[in-house]
């Protein structure tokens, strides 16, 4: 019986063992999608506690806790930090099978050399032995980046954000780079009420641009924000697309729908779509003059409990997957971007596994004349970060395309401690590898399997930022 998540956990083969250690382990990590707030880096005050590290706006843990049933006080509510953490600590042992119990004790080996499982009696104990390690100088949030090997950091930051914590970050952290992204999906959900405000914040940061009161104003702005962006290291945007864009009649259709609810009209969900569409292929212009790369994350069924999203508001553990058809408005999408010679390189995500395959083809058929993955997947997303999950995504997207192009892992995290997840898929990476090679279906040729390692695991993502 083999140890519990000891040095060779989850690589079951000679050659996975090989690859990881000897190659895999010692890469550097570049996180180019994370939901770091960059202010928490620009303090870099240490943490007052584990609940605070660990707990703290992490919604995968919330969603366990509710579904052990946890009362709520104890996982978002005036509970006291250590009742939080020891509510967690009475939970975990029943994870079995959920990749929240690897990450755990991932996190407690690497950031704070604790082998010993977290379980109701352990927790105490490490309780005390983590906050006390917490309270040192080397345990600030920069440092603890830094022990994980992180160089590059991308934040997801909103278009009109001035940026200012990472402009106090620049040139302060070493070897690690941290880099604002930009998500500009407040500008593209014209189904929000307060829609014209959202414009009118724009236009207020965007001084050198016309007033918005059309599409091209709209792009001129963006375009004013992102060239900000781009002067502070932004080389990536991302987008949610809770639902597909709908291709508009013509601009002048989409335009005018912009105006009427410019003007505080409501829109039809159909016709928002379509403008949606339009602001979208602006913004891929951009993106491509730029040579940015754009996310387009497509497939989450977000705040299904009205309930608890009034109480708690977003991002707080009530999202589902969605099965929203997403073929044929992609090709739409892509193909508007191509004709006007803007499309840029484009990262593809779905939340829904069942989309792996289409994702993967159409991206194929978008490809740019002598450059590698133009139009390609992203990592797998969220709820499918987990073993199974990963291993289905690997196997497919190699199926269909190159696996030595595929961009490799992002946390998609909020949570500073979250970065042995980088480590979590370089062994089911490596581990996948060493059982072609083991089946027979590749050659045990170290050389070119370490190659492979080395562009997975750092050399495509720190690429983007070339």
């Amino acid at each position: 019986m083999q140890s519990f998540m000891d040095q060779d956990y989850l690589l079951n083969n000679e050659t996975a063992r090989s690859l990881f250690h000897e190659h895999a382990a010692k890469l550097p990590i570049c996180d180019f999608h994370c939901h770091i707030d960059a202010s928490v880096l620009a303090a870099n005050r240490n943490f007052r506690d584990l609940t605070e590290a660990w707990l703290g706006g992490d919604h995968y843990k919330w969603r366990a806790m509710r579904l052990a049933g946890v009362p709520e006080r104890c996982i978002t509510g005036d509970a006291d930090p250590e009742e939080k953490f020891k509510a967690w600590a009475q939970i975990l042992p029943d994870l079995i099978g959920n990749p929240l119990y690897p990450w755990t004790h991932l996190e407690l080996q690497r950031y704070f050399g604790i082998a010993e499982p977290l379980t109701p009696a352990s927790a105490p104990a490490i309780w005390k032995s983590v906050n006390e390690q917490l309270a040192r100088p080397e345990c600030t949030p920069v440092q603890l980046l830094k022990r994980m090997k992180v160089r590059i950091l991308c934040t997801t930051d909103d278009p009109v954000s001035t940026l200012q914590d990472h402009a106090r970050l620049a040139g302060q952290t070493g070897d690690l780079k941290v880099i604002p992204a930009s998500r500009p999906d407040r500008f593209l959900r014209l189904l929000n009420p307060a829609y014209p405000q959202v414009i009118a914040e724009l236009e207020a940061v965007s001084p050198d641009s016309a007033p918005i009161r059309s599409l091209d104003s709209l792009a001129d702005a963006l375009r004013q924000r992102a060239d900000v962006f781009h002067r502070h290291g932004c080389r990536l945007s991302d987008h949610a697309l809770d639902t597909m864009p709908q291709m508009p009649v013509s601009r002048t259709d989409a335009n005018r729908l912009f105006q009427k609810r410019l003007a505080g009209q409501e829109l039809l969900p159909d016709e928002a779509a379509q403008v949606q569409f339009a602001i979208l292929t602006d913004l891929a212009a951009i993106y491509e003059d730029l040579g940015w790369t754009m996310q387009l994350h497509i497939g989450a069924l977000r705040n299904t409990s009205r309930r608890y999203f009034d109480r708690l508001g977003p991002d707080t553990g009530f999202d589902a997957i969605a099965d929203m058809p997403v073929a044929r408005p992609l090709v739409q999408l892509l193909n508007a971007c191509q004709e006007q010679n803007a499309l840029p390189r484009t990262l593809l995500y779905s939340l829904n596994a069942n989309d792996n395959m289409t994702l993967s083809t159409i991206g194929s058929t978008f490809a740019r004349d002598g450059e590698p993955a133009w139009v390609t997947q992203g990592p797998a997303w969220w709820f499918h970060d987990q073993k199974d999950g990963m291993q289905l995504h690997l196997q497919q997207y190699s199926q269909t395309g190159v696996l030595a192009n595929f961009v490799g892992m992002s946390t998609d995290s909020r949570s500073l401690l979250s970065y042995t997840r980088h480590e979590y898929f370089r062994r089911i990476f490596c581990n996948q590898l060493g059982l072609w090679v083991e089946n027979g279906e590749y050659p045990r040729d170290m050389a070119a399997l370490a190659s492979l390692v080395e562009r997975v695991c750092w050399k495509n993502a720190a690429g983007l930022f070339a």
